[in-house]
């Protein structure tokens, strides 16, 4: 029974029998179900891409965006419920403002991280709240060059180079990792994000999304800042390009 999380799943501080916490589980099982998002970490900056999906056409094009600017040179892209996104976003925003005011200069990256991970995993510990069902992937560029974390539901983070989180997010770590992304620039790296967007979204299932892209990096001042829209033209196109290149190899295939 404790396998399934029956009579164990009712609080976030309860353990299954087999040492669980079936409320975390949950809040991961939100972020699964959502678009994917991702982030690379270059030599000279960090790009996210985020595949938005629009579940109907009455949407107003552009609303609900999943990539936010937490600070002026930190940047974040999101999987899982918006709404507890947006919560997050701001809860960092605060953290870093603070931080601003009280030593007069930008937080660094993994500073904040920290401080987010610490909220993040402060609402798994009672059974009066609940996990956040969102994965978050940050990026700044700083003096030292460009950083990039994730935080989990559970309040863990990692710093990485390339990864993933959403619905596809082994396909897509899968494309990441064929990348030399330690040698790349952020204007070649944000081809290869459309790219693994378009190649890794389900066109059975979800068949309307929205691509969102942004970088931070040497190249944008050190500022978080969504892609210029004739960048964003050409990495859309390279992206369908590929797409359709690929689908015609694997009809040649057939």
């Amino acid at each position: 029974m404790s396998s399934i999380g029956t009579g164990y799943d009712l609080s976030a501080s309860q353990f299954s029998p087999d040492g669980r916490v079936f409320q975390v589980e949950y809040a991961q099982k939100a972020v699964e179900n959502s678009g994917t998002a991702i982030g690379i970490r270059g030599k000279d900056g960090v790009v996210f891409g985020v595949e938005k999906l629009v579940t109907s056409k009455l949407y107003e094009p552009g609303s609900n965006k999943r990539i936010f600017n937490v600070d002026k040179h930190i940047g974040a892209a999101v999987a899982g419920l918006l709404s507890d996104a947006r919560h997050l976003v701001d809860q960092a925003r605060e953290e870093a403002s603070n931080y601003r005011y009280n030593y007069g200069s930008s937080i660094p990256l993994k500073h904040l991280t920290d401080r987010v991970s610490m909220y993040v995993h402060a609402y798994t510990l009672y059974s009066s709240i609940r996990p956040f069902g969102v994965g978050a992937i940050l990026g700044s560029y700083e003096a030292d060059g460009p950083q990039m974390y994730l935080i989990d539901p559970s309040g863990v983070s990692w710093g990485y180079h390339g990864c993933a989180v959403g619905k596809a997010k082994q396909n897509a770590k899968t494309e990441i990792e064929k990348l030399k992304m330690k040698d790349m620039t952020m204007q070649e790296l944000v081809k290869e994000v459309a790219k693994i967007i378009y190649i890794v979204h389900d066109e059975v299932k979800d068949k309307a999304f929205e691509l969102e892209l942004s970088w931070v990096g040497e190249g944008t001042g050190g500022r978080h800042e969504l892609v210029p829209p004739e960048v964003f033209t050409e990495a859309e196109k390279y992206a369908k390009e590929a797409l359709e290149e690929s689908d015609d190899s694997d009809d040649e295939e057939l």
